[in-house]
């Protein structure tokens, strides 16, 4: 399949070059239903054609099961490709309730092991800090990574869900090329200190869930009457009842102008992303996931679209009137600590 090159960007001030868009990989093995897998590997390929670069995953996601799934891409790609995962977020096979923030270095130390091993790779090109436990000084967290960078097992750090205190905290202890968090029309808590700490410090911001998980694309209206069970969307208190009702009502300037730019809803909700990096003057890599080869080509086709000042005004007010959380349990995200 063929697929007209999207542009690229550097990573922070001396991060890896990369495609200005990515992929998050996650929904290839969890949180989403249930999952093809010829097509989720067509899906990488086609991401690959098309000029993306950065594949994103975690150790979290399926328990270690999606490192493993891109390993096979990764090994025919690597020297291509920018490979991000995560540590931080415990799971056990034996409890699939269980749930655990770890950022102690020995953790740390395990966990990367860990991930080198499933994704069959003998480097990690960018190296999350999923969540952040406060109970851990960051100093001791962000050193124990940086001495991966030393050991040749990790070449760029990265944090996800940080506020833009931390993030000054943890720079000052080891260069950080990225930081990873939700950015979308329906939420902007990132931009209260976040996105101006990094475009301060020359950092990479790399938004997930730009499409508020589906959302923002009309494939659903509400998680709780349409999505399958085991869907994680059917939690989350956005997507659901009247939340979800009064959500679906302030997308009508972001189909109007679908419409008017020949777009998916999905396209204008991406390309509002995209020129965050204008607006707040960092680099913006959006990552947003998908299981579909036709998706990912509607996705990275939204890089060339550019909204006017009038469009962008448009499409201003949404965030701040949105109802509901992110999340059941906001405690572990940056919002929660700002």
């Amino acid at each position: 399949m063929s697929a007209e090159l999207i542009g690229t960007v550097r990573l922070g001030t001396d991060g890896p070059l990369v495609g200005v868009q990515g992929l998050g990989c996650m929904g290839m093995s969890e949180f989403y239903g249930d999952t093809d897998e010829a097509a989720a590997r067509e899906t990488l390929e086609t991401a690959f054609e098309a000029g993306v670069t950065l594949y994103d995953t975690a150790d979290m996601y399926g328990q270690g099961a999606n490192e493993e799934f891109l390993a096979p891409f990764v090994k025919a790609h690597r020297d291509e490709i920018t490979l991000a995962t995560k540590f931080a977020n415990e799971r056990r096979a034996d409890d699939p309730s269980y749930r655990a923030i770890r950022n102690d270095p020995a953790y740390i130390r395990q966990a990367v092991d860990a991930s080198l091993r499933r994704l069959g790779v003998d480097v990690i090109d960018l190296y999350y800090m999923h969540r952040r436990d406060p109970k851990v000084p960051l100093a001791d967290s962000v050193g124990a990574m940086g001495e991966l960078v030393t050991a040749g097992k990790v070449r760029h750090l990265g944090l996800s869900e940080v506020t833009g205190a931390e993030l000054r905290e943890a720079h000052a202890v080891h260069p950080i090329t990225a930081i990873q968090s939700e950015w979308s029309l329906f939420s902007r808590d990132v931009e209260r200190s976040a996105v101006g700490a990094a475009a301060n410090l020359g950092v990479a911001f790399v938004p997930y869930s730009p499409l508020g998980r589906g959302f923002l694309t009309g494939a659903f209206q509400d998680a709780g009457s349409e999505l399958a069970d085991g869907d994680i969307r059917r939690s989350q208190p956005r997507f659901t009842g009247e939340n979800a009702r009064r959500n679906y009502d302030l997308l009508e300037p972001v189909r109007r102008l679908a419409q008017e730019h020949g777009a998916t809803p999905g396209q204008i909700a991406l390309a509002w992303v995209h020129q965050r990096a204008q607006v707040h003057g960092l680099p913006v890599v959006p990552i947003p996931g998908t299981r579909r080869s036709a998706r990912v080509l509607e996705n990275t086709a939204a890089a060339a679209i550019t909204l006017d000042a009038a469009e962008l005004a448009a499409l201003e007010p949404i965030a701040a009137q949105v109802a509901g959380d992110r999340y059941p349990d906001m405690s572990s995200t940056s919002a929660a600590r700002e």
